[in-house]
């Protein structure tokens, strides 16, 4: 083997995909020394997105202090590549940042909005955004406002909408939010199909976990709905039932509506900004994995988005997981080569679960003694 490429998904709560790189490379650079090893861990647009395509492309780290969720000074941090930035709206407005004080009626993205805005002033003509681990609920109206969109009430006056002061919007102005992004193409990261509002929309589903009770959601949703409205309104599109509208609070129609954008795939955008299909040129093997494999990995899942490329270029793909599920085989039609395991006993996962680095690591070096006897 003179050259793989590593490039997992997390394992949910136990292991990184950083750490999943580090101790798969190790493996494969004690056996075979002289073998290329390419290292891309997964980003899923939550929390640690930033730190993935650091370390995938060799990106800028830049820190700025914005606007927190709860309008407190935050200290957050994005990255740069030939142009191109990455910001995790987690660092503006994630779950972790509020604590016990969860409220996605009263928290905002305003944060994000000024990230986004300070790398457009930094010359970035490609914006990519991560949306995951939100405490939010306001549409992405708050990043919005940070980028000069104006939002009004009935008696004419500006203001930024949260989450429960959506329906107080009569109308609202873009007119400088596109002055700023002229030029720039700007994507959001998401796997999930949620629309904006209803029994599976972002408040129904999303909500309770971010703080709300009954009274709260109902109250969001309606807000919801009443943005919605504007948004058809304004664009003519029914952007709050395009698959991801209810993303991050509902920012993925945000993304739309505000700020001119898209919603994309996470795994095919990270496989799109590292070059994936020119990586696997010269490859022997490609490595992959996540916490289980079963028949909810076939669609959209990282495992398979990379394995149908790498089966296009004919290049094999092991994947490495802590538990296969019911439906996992159905990926050996669709690239995958092999799937393995971590697991070595049958115990429950509140045990395995503190295991899970050196399970991968003896299942990893298993694998790869296997590869250098061939080599």
């Amino acid at each position: 083997m003179k050259k793989c490429i590593i490039i997992p998904d997390s394992f949910k709560g136990t292991m990184s995909a950083l750490e999943f790189c580090q101790i798969a490379e190790k493996t494969v650079k004690r056996h075979m020394p002289g073998c290329e090893v390419l290292t891309i861990p997964v980003a899923d647009g939550g929390e640690g997105t930033v730190d993935c395509f650091v370390c995938a492309l060799g990106a800028e780290k830049i820190k700025r202090s914005v606007c927190g969720p709860w309008q407190e000074n935050v200290s957050a941090a994005y990255c740069v590549k030939d142009g191109t930035a990455f910001i995790e709206m987690a660092q503006a407005a994630g779950l972790p940042m509020v604590g016990e004080h969860k409220n996605p009626a009263k928290t905002t993205t305003f944060g994000v909005g000024s990230l986004i805005r300070d790398a457009v002033e930094q010359g970035c003509k490609n914006i990519v955004i991560g949306l995951g681990g939100s405490c939010t609920n306001d549409a992405g109206a708050g990043a919005a406002a940070a980028l000069g969109t104006k939002f009004y009430n009935e008696k004419g006056e500006s203001f930024v909408p949260t989450g429960d002061t959506l329906e107080q919007i009569v109308s609202y102005d873009t007119a400088e939010t596109e002055r700023l992004l002229s030029g720039c193409t700007v994507t959001a990261m998401c796997d999930i199909d949620n629309p904006m509002y209803g029994a599976q929309g972002a408040a129904a589903i999303f909500a309770p976990q971010k703080g709300a009770d009954g009274e709260m959601v109902a109250l969001l949703d309606r807000n919801l709905v009443h943005l919605g409205n504007l948004m058809q309104q304004k664009t003519g599109a029914d952007i709050a039932n395009m698959p991801g509208a209810g993303a991050a609070g509902a920012f993925g129609a945000g993304i739309v509506a505000f700020l001119g954008g898209k919603l994309q795939s996470g795994i095919e955008t990270v496989l799109e900004c590292v070059r994936f299909d020119e990586l696997l040129e010269g490859a022997d093997m490609v490595f992959t994995g996540e916490g289980q494999m079963d028949s909810q990995s076939l669609h959209g899942k990282a495992v398979i988005g990379i394995a149908g490329r790498a089966a296009k270029k004919h290049v094999p793909v092991t994947v490495i997981v802590g538990s296969v599920g019911d439906g996992a085989e159905g990926g050996y039609e669709m690239g995958v080569s092999a799937i393995f395991s971590i697991n070595r006993r049958a115990e429950s996962f509140d045990i395995s679960r503190g295991k899970t680095r050196q399970n991968f690591e003896a299942t990893m070096d298993a694998i790869v003694r296997l590869l250098a006897l061939k080599a």
